[in-house]
C-alpha cells in the first residue's frame, strides 16, 4: 500500500494518505499548473519594461529635422554600446544615431527616406550582451576550423577505422551510384555536342534585343537635403549681394620651386604633404589686415569687423560642396595650416563633419584648380564679403626684364560684395595677395 502510495504521489494524481499530504499535493500540483503561465507572463513583462525607446537626438540649433537615409541595423541583429544603428541626413551634415547601450534591436520605428524630426521615436532597443562573432564561432567556422586537423591526422586512415553503423548515424545515407546507362549518357560525345547548343540557343534572346540607338531614356533622382540647400544658398546670394569679380594673374615660378625643395623634408619630418593652399591661405590672412573690409559681414544696418580670420576651404564631397572653417589661421604657419585643411578635408569625405566644423567662416578660398579649371568667377558665401578661386597652372608667355619667357601661371579671382567693398579695395587685395605668393619669403618679413 505504501508503495502504491509513493508511486501515485511521484505521478502527481494525489493518492497519499491525510489531509495535509492532499493538501500539499494539490499545492504542488496547482504550482504545476500555473508556473508555466506565470513563467511566460513574468518574461513578457521584462521585455516590455527593459526595451528602451531611442529618439531622434538633437542634431543642431538650426536643424530641427532630416531624412532618415538608412538602417545600419535590423530588427534582431545585436549592437554593442555606441554602435551606429541609423544614419539622418540634414541640409549641412549627416548625423549617426548610435545605440545607447549594448542589446538587440527589437523594432524599427520608421521607413528609410521618411523625414523625421528631432524628438521623434526611432527605434526599440532590448538590453543584453551583443554577440561577438570572433569570440563565438558559428557551427559552420568550427567545421572549417577542424578540417585543416582532420587532412593533416590522414582522413582515409579515420574513415577506415569507422564501421559503417556510425557513418550512417552520423550524417544521410549516400546516393545510390549510377546506373550503367545513365554513366554512358553522360559519356556519350551526342550530349557534350547538346549543351552548347543550348547554352547558345538560350543567349540568343538578349543578343537579338540590343540596346536601341538615339535611346531617349530620362532618370529622376531627389535630391539630397545637403544639395537643395547648397542651391538655396546660392541663389540667396546671387540675389542678396552685389557681386562683382576682378581677375589677376600669379607667376608661380618662385612658389614651385619653394615646394620641390623642401616637401620631401616636410614629409619625412612632419608627416605632412606641402602644398599650395597654405601659401594662398596665409598670404590672404596677411593681406586681410590691410584690407579689414574684406573680413566683414554685414548684420542688419551694421558692418561687423573682425580681427581674427577664421577661413572657410572649399571641398567637394560626393553628397555637394561644403566648407570647413580653418580657425585662427592669421596665426598658423604654413605646416599648421596644412595639417588643420587636410585634417578637415578628411573629415569631409568621409562624411563625418560636425555642424561647427562648417560655421562662422570669414573669408574663403575655393581651388577649382585641382579639377583643371582655368577660369572662374566664385560665389561669394553669404554672410561673407568676399572669396578667392584659385585655377589650375598653365605655362604661358609672359615678359620679364623685356624678355618673352615661359612662367608657370595661375589665374586668380576675386568675388566681392561691392556693398562693403569698392573697386579700390578689392584689387589692392588681390594685388597684395599676388606679391606674396610670387615671393613667399615677403611673408616671413610681415
Amino acid at each position: 500500500m505504501l508503495s502504491k502510495q509513493i508511486i501515485a504521489a511521484a505521478r502527481g494524481r494525489g493518492f497519499v494518505a491525510g489531509k495535509n499530504a492532499r493538501a500539499a499535493l494539490s499545492m504542488t500540483r496547482g504550482w504545476e499548473i500555473a508556473s508555466p503561465y506565470t513563467r511566460r507572463a513574468k518574461f513578457h513583462s521584462t521585455s516590455l519594461i527593459q526595451a528602451e525607446t531611442v529618439k531622434v537626438p538633437q542634431m543642431a540649433e538650426s536643424i530641427t529635422e532630416g531624412t532618415l537615409k538608412t538602417w545600419s541595423k535590423q530588427v534582431g541583429d545585436s549592437v554593442a554600446a555606441d554602435e551606429e544603428v541609423a544614419t539622418i541626413e540634414t541640409d549641412k551634415i549627416d548625423v549617426s544615431v548610435n545605440a545607447p547601450q549594448a542589446g538587440k534591436i527589437v523594432e524599427l520605428l520608421a521607413k528609410e527616406e521618411d523625414t523625421v524630426t528631432v524628438g521623434q521615436d526611432l527605434f526599440r532597443i532590448e538590453p543584453g550582451e551583443s554577440s561577438s562573432s570572433s569570440s563565438d564561432p558559428t557551427p559552420k567556422e568550427q567545421k572549417t576550423e577542424e578540417k585543416p586537423e582532420e587532412l593533416s591526422k590522414g582522413s582515409k586512415t579515420k574513415d577506415s577505422e569507422e564501421p559503417k553503423d556510425q557513418q550512417v548515424q552520423k550524417g544521410a545515407p549516400p546516393p545510390p551510384p549510377p546506373a550503367k546507362e545513365d554513366k554512358q549518357q553522360m559519356i556519350t560525345p551526342e550530349a557534350k555536342k547538346d549543351k552548347p547548343k543550348e547554352k547558345s540557343g538560350a543567349a540568343t534572346p538578349a543578343a537579338e534585343t540590343p540596346k536601341a540607338p538615339g535611346s531617349r531614356n530620362e532618370t529622376r533622382v531627389k535630391m539630397n537635403r545637403m544639395r537643395l540647400r547648397i542651391a538655396e544658398r546660392l541663389k540667396e546670394s546671387q540675389n542678396a549681394a552685389a557681386s562683382l569679380t576682378t581677375f589677376n594673374e600669379i607667376d608661380m615660378s618662385s612658389l614651385i620651386s619653394l615646394r620641390a625643395k623642401y616637401k620631401d623634408e616636410i614629409l619625412k619630418t612632419h608627416e605632412i604633404k606641402l602644398g599650395f593652399m597654405s601659401a594662398f591661405a596665409r598670404a590672404c590672412s596677411l593681406a586681410l589686415r590691410e584690407i579689414p573690409a574684406a573680413n566683414a559681414s554685414i548684420e542688419g544696418d551694421e558692418i561687423v569687423y573682425r580681427d581674427y580670420v577664421d577661413l572657410s576651404v572649399a571641398v567637394a564631397t560626393p553628397k555637394g560642396l561644403v566648407t570647413p572653417v580653418v580657425r585662427n589661421a592669421e596665426s598658423m604657419g604654413f605646416l599648421d595650416i596644412e595639417r588643420e585643411i587636410a585634417a578637415l578635408g578628411k573629415k569631409a569625405r568621409d562624411g563625418k563633419l560636425t555642424l561647427e566644423d562648417m560655421t562662422g567662416g570669414t573669408f574663403t578660398i575655393s581651388n577649382g584648380g585641382v579639377f583643371g579649371s582655368l577660369y572662374g568667377t566664385p560665389i561669394i558665401n553669404l554672410p561673407q564679403a568676399a572669396v578667392l578661386g584659385m585655377h589650375a597652372i598653365k605655362d604661358k608667355p609672359v615678359v620679364v626684364n623685356g624678355e618673352i619667357v615661359i612662367r608657370p601661371i595661375m589665374v586668380v579671382a576675386l568675388t566681392y560684395d561691392h556693398r562693403l567693398l569698392d573697386g579700390r579695395e578689392a584689387v589692392t587685395f588681390l594685388v597684395r595677395v599676388k606679391e606674396y605668393v610670387e615671393d613667399p619669403r615677403k611673408m616671413l618679413l610681415v
